[in-house]
Formats: C-alpha cells, structure tokens, sequence
C-alpha cells in the first residue's frame, strides 16, 4: 500500500496524495449515501407491507362484524377411512358466502348459533386437503337429533378447503357427531385408485360447553 504522507515528499506528490485522499473521502461518502438510501427504502417497504396488512386484517374483522382474530376452536374429534383423515372442528360462528357460479349470498348466523362446524379431510400421510367430497353431519343428544344439515364445500385463507355450516346447539352437555362422507367425484392419481367409492360414515362423541 502506498503511504500518502511519504508520498508528499516526492516531486509534485503533495498535491497527488491530496487527491488521493479527497477520492477515498468521496468514496466512502457515496457507500454511506447509497447504504443510507438502501435502508430507508427497506423500511419505508416494510411500513407499507404492514400497513396494507393491518387494512386487510381490520377490513376482514369490520366485515365479520368486529369479530376477534385468531378464531377460538376446539377439536370435537378425528377418525380415519382408507387413508383418509377426518377432522372435526368448532369455531366461532362466522358469516360466510355461497357462490352459485353466477351470483353470491351471505350466510349469516343466528344470534343463537353456538359453533361453526368444520370438517377437514385430508391425506392420512401427507396431509394434503381432500377437495370434492360431500358431508353431511348429524348432531344428536340423549338419543335426540338437534343438527342434521349438510356442510357446505368451503375456501378459507386460514384453514384452507374444508366443509363448514354454522350450528345451533341446545346447551352444554355430551354430543354424538356423525359424519356422512361421500367419495371424492374426480378425476384421481394412481394413489388413491380403489379407494373412497362409497359412503361412509364416522361417529365421535364430544362434550360441550360452550354457547347453546
């Protein structure tokens, strides 16, 4: 490396070693202005990111009617079929739309609704959602039928394709779920040839205590 300072005792080499040290100052100058733009850039990008996400999130609750995020749920119970995992799931009661292919309705629940019933189906190893089937679920109490509805096919940003309705439930206590599921109607890979060709049915039994 070349020593400015021995550099000024060589002819003209004051004045070389000057612009030398005004290049390495303008240098270092550029880095600190190109760094400090780099920085505010990523932090104005970010402020906006979480901006844009907190209007989605607030614009999602003002349209669910303030409702609290993340749901509250409880697992009722699982079951298996062919490889096949059933989950059942309770969650807040929430509005929801119905697409005819032409139009779209809300659902909204009653004001005595006690869960939103959600069924996932998914595969029993590698977990991938079960889309196409149908499901028709039957809640009963003491031997008594209280829900018999189907569940619609449904779309969620957070639980993924799944089958849900809203459920009114008579009070707390112990209830027996059965779950009519219906083969998957499509096309299929090789894996899941021979398997899901008929109805079947599932039953678990849950307590509740919540909202009746």
């Amino acid at each position: 490396m070349v020593d400015l300072d021995q550099e000024s005792d060589r002819p003209d080499g004051g004045r070389g070693a000057s612009r030398r040290r005004a290049a390495v100052w303008l240098f270092v100058l550029l880095v600190a202005v190109v760094a400090g733009a780099l920085a505010s850039a990523a932090v104005a990008g970010s402020r906006e990111t979480n901006g844009n996400r907190q209007e989605n999130l607030g614009a999602i609750a003002a349209r669910y009617g303030g409702m609290p995020m993340p749901v509250p749920m409880q697992t009722l119970g699982t079951a298996t079929w062919q490889g096949m995992k059933i989950t059942a799931v309770a969650a807040t009661p929430l509005p929801f739309v119905v697409f005819s292919g032409t139009s779209e309705r809300t659902v909204k629940p009653s004001k005595k609704a006690s869960m939103h019933l959600m069924v996932m189906l998914s595969d029993q190893q590698g977990g991938v959602p079960i889309p196409y089937a149908s499901v028709w679920a039957t809640i009963s109490k003491a031997g008594k039928v209280v829900y018999d509805e189907r569940q619609w096919p449904m779309l969620s940003r957070y639980m993924g394709p799944h089958y849900g309705n809203d459920v009114t439930l008579p009070g707390a206590g112990s209830y027996q779920l059965t779950l009519l599921i219906s083969p998957p109607q499509a096309a299929r890979h090789m894996e899941y040839a021979n398997v899901w060709l008929k109805p079947h049915r599932v039953t678990m039994t849950f307590a509740w205590t919540g909202k009746g």
